[in-house]
């Protein structure tokens, strides 16, 4: 219980500081190009990530890999959900964008059955369609999805959706290189690829910053590779299942830092929209928490 509770309190700790980057990002301002604004988070991610490995599996450790393609396939795919989310968060509130991020673990169910074959049962299933009648809720306030439709992806939402779609991918690549890859690893090439990308994107996007908004693109990065090592962990003491709930604890922090920081109220069908997934994803993960246990259960009792 101790571990767990270790765990759970990291997984907590990551939640505020992903929010923090957020705040930190949407700070520097929205004239910051897109591409920019991922070369500075990916970038100064590494900072923390480096300072870590010198008390885990040492620098030299973080590039030593058997499957490179496969970390250029997750790293294309995840800097494509990171573009797309920062790209949003140019357009929606702190909230509205939060609420569409819960979206991801409900895309994982779908793609884990589709690609991994894994078993969604009645149960599992309900919970999906259940949640998506809550996306149906979040998109409202955008111009629902006959607006996003129509609009292809330039609204907020759309972009939030299809970014949450990818980061979906991202967890079943993971759970495919977590046999061989250590997450340190994995982090890495992830940040690094990232960085460069959004470098590039640079020779023709980017603007002359003020020493504020470089102030603000840093701490966005340091605080997002905080986040992401502290994720990271909270997987070493607690299980996924066990851990899962507590991503909406993220909803707090972006109502609190949207209303203090940038005097935003979400819309109401985005709240409603948000409880109705956060119940559907905290249901998939209490049953998976609890099939979990049977099965142990079973085991030791063999």
């Amino acid at each position: 219980m101790q571990h767990a509770s270790r765990g759970i309190a990291l997984k907590v700790g990551a939640t505020l500081a992903f929010s923090l980057q957020y705040v930190a990002l949407k700070l520097a301002g929205n004239m910051v190009p897109t591409g920019e604004v991922v070369f500075f988070r990916a970038f100064f991610a590494l900072i923390p990530l480096l300072i870590l490995s010198f008390h885990t599996v040492g620098p030299r450790a973080l590039v030593v890999t058997a499957r490179p393609w496969l970390h250029l396939v997750r790293s294309a795919i995840g800097s494509s959900s990171m573009f797309l989310g920062f790209a949003a968060l140019k357009l929606l509130p702190l909230a509205d964008i939060t609420a569409f991020g819960f979206v991801q673990p409900i895309f994982a169910v779908i793609l884990a059955a589709l690609m991994l074959n894994e078993k969604v049962g009645p149960y599992r299933g309900g919970a999906v369609v259940i949640a998506f009648l809550g996306v149906i809720l979040m998109v409202q306030p955008h111009g629902g999805f006959g607006g996003l439709l129509a609009s292809g992806l330039t609204g907020g939402a759309a972009l939030a959706l299809t970014g949450s779609l990818c980061s979906a991918f991202v967890v079943i690549f993971i759970r495919q290189m977590s046999a061989t890859e250590k997450s340190e690893t994995i982090v890495f090439y992830f940040m690094s690829f990232c960085a460069v990308l959004g470098l590039i994107t640079m020779i023709w996007w980017r603007v002359p910053l003020t020493f504020a908004q470089t102030a603000w693109l840093i701490a966005g990065g340091i605080c997002g590779g905080f986040g992401q090592i502290m994720m990271t962990f909270s997987y070493r003491y607690a299980e996924p299942s066990l851990l899962a709930p507590f991503d909406y604890t993220s909803m707090i922090w972006a109502v609190a830092f949207g209303f203090l920081v940038f005097s935003e109220v979400p819309a109401v069908m985005v709240l409603a929209g948000a409880a109705i997934v956060t119940a559907a994803g905290g249901y998939i993960a209490w049953r998976e928490h609890r099939i979990g246990r049977e099965l142990a259960s079973r085991v030791e009792a063999v």
